[in-house]
């Protein structure tokens, strides 16, 4: 099982890297001849590997995404009403990415202490642990889930798994925490590309300053905004899915904002007016704000903090709806169409969108 437990690893990698992966046969065969034993011991662990695979995936070809800023935010505000000021009896690592020395840190500093706050910045979740200089950051990426259980409630944030996988601890449970109530908060994470770390202050200050600014932040004004584009040429959604400068923003919402805008994701940044960046700003600020109060988008795979579907799906205007009529201009000739810009699979409108 360890060789196919490798196997299933490099595949990981490999994705992680690599979304689209036409030569993934070859990188199986590779990992397959590299190890050659053919016996029934070998059939047996081939097939208990794909069978393994099958989910891994599902996930890629499945219409999964990243959470953003407003479901970031809305597993934030559900979390923060249930952990705050409740001690931790006790710390159970069962999957990591991290040394045995940053084992013993972390469970040195977890143990026995509690949670004073959980804060926010862009997609990363920072839990402030109260007897300790240290911070708790937790990223969930694609298909990381966190999930708080008190006796028979659970309360799910994150990556939605299948029904068999509402037993807790599954088999992608990485971390156990148990509080002084018996509850338990479960880090999940079937891919592994999320993470769960330590980190001190000046660890902390140095990653949140890679991030832009942000908003629903006093830092997002229109000044601080309309500089960032005009010192920037690149395409307006890199530009708005770039962390670096405007941190929180993903797929979903900058193909909503620059409808909502009525400007084409593709359009160079350099080619704005004022007008169409005041119109972004403003777009920008009340698409998220309203997503934050609807609980966020919701596809197949994700739930916020209290297992919840998000509204914002339903507002939708552009994301998902290639080949559909447009909801503004309602022209049966033009319809959304889909494109890769930036990277990512983009809708927009060619009639409402200049």
């Amino acid at each position: 099982m360890e060789i196919f437990g490798f196997c299933r690893f490099a595949i990981n990698a490999y994705l992680r890297h690599q979304p689209c992966f036409p030569c993934i046969g070859f990188k199986i065969s590779v990992c397959f001849v590299f190890y050659g034993i053919f016996s029934i011991q070998f059939v047996k662990s081939v097939l208990w590997f794909f069978c393994e695979m099958l989910e891994v995936v599902s996930i890629v070809f499945k219409h999964t995404f990243m959470p953003e800023l407003p479901e970031v935010e809305t597993v934030r505000q559900d979390l923060r009403q249930k952990l705050l000021g409740k001690k931790i009896i006790q710390l159970e690592i069962l999957k990591t990415k991290l040394s045995k020395k940053e084992v013993v840190e972390f469970e040195k500093n977890i143990k026995s202490s509690s949670f004073q706050e959980i804060e926010r910045y862009g997609k990363l979740l920072v839990f402030v642990l109260q007897k300790s200089k240290q911070y708790m950051l937790v990223h969930l990426k694609m298909t990381g889930q966190l999930v708080y259980q008190l006796r028979k409630k659970i309360i799910m944030g994150g990556h939605s798994f299948s029904a068999h996988e509402s037993v807790l601890p599954g088999k992608h449970t990485r971390v156990i925490f148990t509080f002084a109530d018996q509850s338990n908060l479960f880090f999940n994470d079937m891919r592994g590309f999320g993470y769960i770390k330590l980190v001190s202050v000046k660890e902390l200050e140095k990653i949140i300053s890679r991030f832009g600014i942000e908003p629903l932040k006093d830092t997002f004004t229109l000044s601080n905004f309309s500089k960032i584009i005009r010192t920037k040429k690149m395409k307006l959604k890199a530009l708005l899915m770039n962390q670096s400068l405007i941190a929180g923003i993903g797929n979903i919402y900058a193909d909503e904002i620059c409808f909502a805008a009525g400007v084409l994701p593709e359009r160079s940044t350099v080619s704005l007016t004022v007008d169409e960046i005041e119109k972004l700003y403003s777009c920008t600020d009340k698409i998220l704000r309203k997503a934050v109060v609807l609980r966020g988008t919701t596809f197949n795979n994700y739930v916020d903090g209290d297992g919840k579907k998000g509204n914002f799906l339903e507002c939708l205007q552009v994301y998902g709806r290639k080949g559909k009529i447009c909801l503004r201009c309602r022209d049966e000739k033009v319809l959304i169409k889909k494109k890769k810009i930036a990277g990512r699979g983009t809708h927009f409108c060619e009639r409402c969108q200049f």
